[in-house]
């Protein structure tokens, strides 16, 4: 994740949203998904407070947090069977009672607001982000390699240029 995306920080102005919001959302991944999921969708909600006018200050709190989730859910394939934990869109809008439509537009803007992706280093879940080659790409010298097996160097200046989301030989480290 980008170095802002990683923080449940907001305005004071924005805290009592913050926490409407993510209340519905924790028991939402309490049900559903699991600890991962509630973080990163806590964080997305904050990068959300974050934004100045937020957008969280218009609209139901139950339609923001069905948005979010679909989001978080899109960028981790969520709705594929194949995954754990997964779930269907529709246990979605069914749990925070909205239509189809909204949630799915909802979500839409919350992509669009945090420039969310599929693959997206910034908003995958961390368990993930290790089995994605494509984050782990970049180019050096006009050839792309995976930075995993490029020295440790190389790797913080990926890092630093916000290339890759850690540097992979320093993450273990204690």
């Amino acid at each position: 994740m980008g170095k802002t995306s990683k923080s449940e920080t907001v305005p004071k102005s924005m805290q009592d949203k913050f926490n409407e919001i993510t209340e519905e959302t924790d028991a939402f991944c309490e049900k559903y998904l699991n600890d991962e999921y509630k973080q990163t969708i806590r964080y997305a909600v904050a990068a959300l407070c974050r934004k100045r006018p937020s957008p969280l200050l218009r609209g139901r709190v139950n339609t923001w947090a069905s948005g979010i989730v679909h989001a978080i859910g899109t960028a981790n394939f969520l709705f594929d069977r194949s995954q754990t934990p997964h779930c269907q869109v529709s246990d979605i809008y069914t749990y925070f009672g909205i239509a189809s439509s909204t949630s799915t537009n909802k979500s839409k803007e919350v992509r669009d607001l945090l420039k969310i992706r599929p693959l997206s280093a910034d908003w995958m879940l961390p368990s993930k982000i290790e089995k994605n080659s494509l984050v782990w790409i970049i180019q050096v010298n006009g050839l792309f390699v995976d930075a995993r097996d490029m020295p440790v160097v190389i790797q913080r200046i990926a890092y630093e240029k916000g290339l890759i989301p850690y540097v992979p030989d320093e993450a273990n480290d204690p």
